[in-house]
């Protein structure tokens, strides 16, 4: 069911402290932690704690945390220091579109140039 953990999901891991991340915000809808493989000096993933399998799926079932999602993406690229140079929000939608784990969740990536259009 959308919105509840589901036990075969690392990012539900990481949000029941199961699995360690490099947590860098919380928040009581939000999880933000390093990505283990950067593709930017700056790479956060920042996730909703409720489990929705893509970036749709949480617009749809719960647009009040996919807006907090976004606002958070703001927050940590100011806290990293990559508001004023420019930085990336990505949010992948499928596998075709290069997600891998099928929990919703935003990429934050900065403190490099980034090219367009990307991929």
């Amino acid at each position: 069911m959308a919105g509840e953990p589901q036990s075969d999901c690392l990012f539900c891991k990481i949000v029941a402290g199961e699995v360690p991340a490099t947590i860098v915000r919380e928040t009581e809808t939000t999880v933000a932690f390093r990505d283990i493989n950067p593709q930017a000096p700056t790479h956060v993933l920042v996730i909703p704690r409720a489990h929705y399998p893509d970036a749709a799926s949480l617009a749809a079932g719960a647009p009040d945390i996919a807006a907090d999602v976004l606002r958070e993406a703001g927050q940590v690229a100011e806290q990293e220091k990559v508001d004023e140079s420019g930085y990336r929000i990505v949010l992948n939608t499928g596998s075709g579109a290069g997600q891998t784990v099928f929990h919703a969740h935003a990429h934050v990536l900065g403190g490099r140039g980034l090219n367009w259009p990307p991929g």
